[in-house]
């Protein structure tokens, strides 16, 4: 028996839209002799729904679609549709409205419904605000093969694995005494980096406790700050891969199912590779990310800002891969504290990746703010409210275009920025999306490393990532080589670097790790080996910071802890832990 995974990117609320792509991948699923075909959670309406759910029209076309999907799928085929279903029960025993369910259509009607039994509520997840979990085992019983039936969270409770149980019941245990032949699971997790060889050993942990064999249906693509890697798996009774999706990419797989050796047998092996290392998989992330959100929001074109940094030269290189050089302006706006080689910087960064660019010098809009202030300002000296000027009207320039051409602005802020607030709320934060508010400064310079040397190899024909990801550039470099060696700086006075205000990145970015990814406590982080007058400060600005987050664009998640739907800090708070407390 084949059973195929369809690895699709359905767009939230694109019930007419979604239920297509489910369409075509099941028709040409059929064409390949496939038996049953497995889609991610939530596939006909996208993940996450969020308050969507709590619109009963909502609800009702999903129902409706869902039944107009099983009538136009091969009648032979076995689909198995993520979607929603009411709880009926909860108006008279309590309980949540719906159910995170899966669908089994066959033969042009809705067969059978299964729920999700475990609800995450941690991190980005809150499933319990619209779910009421499933209270049995779901077991699909297809041509004599009996299959279990599990959505994404269910298989993420094995306390040998983690060390610890989450929840009260264990659905892979259950499905393991009940009787089944293979497990199936339907996901839509998140992307953050190296979750993939993460996810692998867990499925390879259960099919070594539980002796079964599983195929994981994951979602791709980018939903608002959520990214969505794919990589769909198989894992034979052995825990030997047998199958593998794309990365970052919709894909088809197929495994085919022996019953008499109640196991995946591989005829043809199809197992994508994955990113050669981390730089390339965020790298594939951000262009993913930048390119969903750009299309599923309806924009077409990008504009940024150029200062011949690093991280705006980052940015500028994901929205060019993202949505087409041709679609991508840059503007530059020097002001009397730009060095020639910031704007030289900027201008050849504009030649290697061929976008559009303008330059709008902000001197004398600076003179004008300046004479608008004199009488209000005199007797003070320069300082920080002259410094934010600058990047003010940078910020409204950039948004001016915005509105005017219709095109989506990107911000350029990174995560270490974001991280202590060294960035300017209605300055360089103005935004429809950060597009890499997530990665921390050494990473930025990380990943613009690898991008020249992949560029070089590109030039020797060596490059190995998929056309959806490449820059193919006529130039030998992407980054210009004076961007990776000059000290970073806003150049919003004479002479100004980064470091006159914070640590050197290599110390502040492993003491942001330390505290924002790993929860770890300013003593502790002392005793890692870091001075602890520059580590109380470093916790003193990530909390001061706090009502600059909240006003930001959202930015793309790529690590387990990013500002974004998942952080739940209060703003007004008296709590600011010391290497003292």
């Amino acid at each position: 028996m084949k059973i195929a995974i369809a690895q699709l990117n359905p767009t939230i609320g694109d019930l007419t839209g979604n239920a297509q792509q489910i369409l075509e991948a099941a028709q040409q699923a059929a064409s390949q002799g496939v038996r049953l075909l497995l889609t991610p959670e939530l596939s006909l309406c996208g993940y996450p729904p969020r308050d969507l759910l709590m619109q009963p029209a909502f609800v009702e076309s999903m129902a409706r679609i869902l039944q107009q999907l099983a009538e136009e799928l091969p009648p032979e085929l076995a689909v198995l549709v993520g979607t929603v279903t009411p709880n009926p029960l909860a108006f008279q025993e309590g309980g949540k409205p719906l159910f995170n369910s899966t669908a089994l259509l066959l033969g042009g009607n809705i067969q059978q419904i299964f729920h999700k039994r475990l609800l995450p509520t941690y991190d980005v997840f809150d499933e319990d605000r619209y779910f009421e979990p499933g209270f049995r085992s779901s077991v699909l019983e297809l041509e004599g093969t009996r299959v279990g039936v599990t959505i994404c969270e269910d298989l993420w409770n094995d306390e040998n694995f983690w060390g610890k149980r989450n929840y009260a019941i264990d659905p892979i245990a259950e499905l393991a005494e009940v009787g089944i032949d293979f497990v199936v699971n339907l996901s839509a997790s998140p992307y953050s980096v190296g979750k993939q060889k993460l996810r692998e050993a867990m499925l390879q942990h259960a099919i070594q406790t539980y002796q079964r064999p599983i195929l994981y249906a994951n979602q791709v693509g980018g939903n608002d700050d959520l990214i969505f890697d794919g990589n769909s798996v198989g894992f034979d009774r052995q825990g030997k891969m047998v199958c593998r999706a794309k990365a970052f990419e919709r894909d088809l797989v197929i495994a085919e199912f022996a019953p008499d050796k109640q196991d995946f047998v591989v005829e043809q092996q199809a197992i994508a590779p994955q990113p050669e290392n981390d730089d390339a998989e965020i790298w594939m992330a951000l262009v993913l990310g930048v390119q969903d959100y750009v299309r599923k929001c309806g924009f077409s074109k990008v504009v940024l800002g150029l200062s011949g940094g690093i991280d705006s030269s980052l940015v500028a290189a994901i929205a060019s891969a993202a949505v087409g050089a041709e679609n991508v302006l840059g503007i530059l706006m020097p002001s009397p504290y730009s060095s020639d080689h910031s704007v030289n910087d900027a201008l050849e960064l504009v030649k290697n990746l061929g976008i559009h660019h303008q330059i709008l010098p902000i001197g004398d809009l600076m003179k004008t703010y300046d004479q608008t202030f004199a009488d209000l300002f005199a007797g003070t000296g320069f300082g920080l409210a002259e410094e934010n000027i600058q990047s003010r009207i940078r910020g409204n320039l950039l948004m001016a275009i915005s509105n005017k051409f219709g095109h989506l602005l990107l911000s350029t802020g990174n995560k270490s920025e974001m991280a202590v607030g060294y960035c300017t709320l209605y300055g360089d934060m103005n935004g429809g999306l950060a597009a890499i508010a997530d990665v921390p400064k050494t990473r930025v310079y990380s990943i613009c490393q690898w991008l020249n040397e992949k560029q070089k190899a590109e030039g020797r024909g060596m490059n190995k990532l998929s056309s959806s990801f490449i820059l193919h550039l006529s130039s030998s470099q992407i980054i210009p080589a004076n961007v990776l060696t000059k000290a970073p700086s806003a150049e919003l006075k004479p002479g100004q670097v980064d470091q006159d205000s914070l640590p050197a990145y290599e110390i502040l970015d492993d003491i942001l790790c330390q505290l924002i990814t790993y929860h770890k406590s300013p003593a502790e982080i002392v005793a890692s080996g870091h001075d602890s007058a520059t580590v109380d400060r470093a916790v003193k600005l990530v909390t001061r910071a706090e009502f600059k987050r909240k006003q930001s664009p959202p930015g793309l998640k790529i690590t387990d802890r990013a500002f974004g739907t998942g952080w739940r800090m209060p703003i007004a708070s008296k709590w600011i832990p010391t290497s003292t407390t």
